[in-house]
């Protein structure tokens, strides 16, 4: 019985590893659950145009926006788990809207095989320039003395920019009011145009108009100081210590994915993720590399969902 097994075992796993050696014999498709011109979306499509150089067969994607995120995650969770349907995981998706949504299609932890982690980067926080604040302080300072007055636009309910908003008020001990939109360019253009005051987003998203001068940059999210803009302080250093709201975004399949496939999948993502093109890309809006093992990046996941859901539950925030 014994032998059997060992067999048994020892067949399987030969058949991983031909499924491994032939993967991927045809074109890839990466589901990204937000709309073309997103910060996901971003970096979808510039890992797709450099990771073919590794894996050896066309990156395909596939935008599928909307229900909080949960349209494009569900398609990928419910794939045929051979490697041919893999998934952007932002972090707003596998640790922020996770808690605020009544019922989410599939379970996270159960539905989903973490492949790797493509990208760290930060929050901008700023603030339109018709706003008489040019620091963190001062802004602390002004929203303090002017409570409920002041508006924080988002791109969404349960975007980083929502929920590093909410962060940011509870550890300053100011009154902001959030306001969602239905996308970060609709914000972005009302804080220029000073319809609110104040946006934590994606320095993907808004990096050009931090450089221009159409929004006034105050400090970065992250725990150090971002690349793209090495001197603007963090909003730690800034004057709220132990500030962090991280942004992420890696690369996700359903659950059941043959080891090897993963590991090619993993392989061909960190190294593409180090080529010269990817850097520099990256390196125009601030956003880094990140890369890892599938279990550091399920790490990730893990962490920053407990972190989030107690942001979540102090500020009562859902999505109906």
């Amino acid at each position: 019985m014994n032998l059997r097994r060992c067999l048994l075992v020892f067949l399987a796993g030969a058949g991983c590893n031909v499924l491994a050696q032939g993967y991927p014999e045809r074109p890839v498709r990466l589901i990204v659950p937000q709309a073309a011109g997103s910060a996901t979306d971003t970096v979808a499509r510039i890992l797709a145009a450099e990771l073919p150089n590794h894996l050896g067969q066309p990156v395909v994607v596939e935008n599928k926006p909307g229900g909080a995120l949960t349209i494009g995650l569900d398609i990928t969770a419910k794939s045929t788990p051979d490697g041919y349907t893999i998934g952007m995981g932002p972090v707003g998706a596998l640790a922020i809207t996770r808690h605020m949504v009544a019922k989410l299609p599939y379970d996270i932890e159960r539905d989903f095989q973490p492949i790797a982690l493509v990208t760290r980067g930060h929050l901008l926080l700023a603030v339109s320039p018709s706003l008489p604040v040019n620091s963190v302080q001062e802004l602390i300072e002004y929203a303090r003395k002017n409570p409920g007055k002041l508006m924080n636009a988002s791109s969404s309910n349960g975007s980083p920019g929502h929920v590093g908003g909410e962060l940011f008020k509870y550890m300053t001990g100011t009154e902001i009011v959030h306001i969602p939109y239905k996308g970060g360019a609709m914000a972005i253009n009302d804080l220029i145009a000073g319809h609110v005051q104040l946006m934590f987003e994606s320095l993907n998203s808004i990096s050009t108009y931090a450089r221009s001068g159409k929004v006034k940059a105050l400090a970065v999210s992250g725990p150090r100081r971002s690349p793209g803009f090495p001197n603007l302080p963090t909003i730690a250093e800034a004057g709220v210590p132990d500030y962090d709201a991280t942004t992420w975004s890696g690369v996700i399949g359903p659950a059941g994915i043959a080891r090897p496939v993963v590991d090619k999948l993993n392989t061909s993502i960190n190294k593409a993720i180090v080529s010269p093109m990817f850097k520099a890309r990256f390196g125009e809006i601030g956003d880094e590399p990140a890369g890892g093992t599938p279990e550091e990046f399920a790490e990730v996941i893990r962490r920053d969902s407990a972190k989030w859901a107690e942001v979540v539950k102090r500020s009562g925030a859902k999505i109906d």
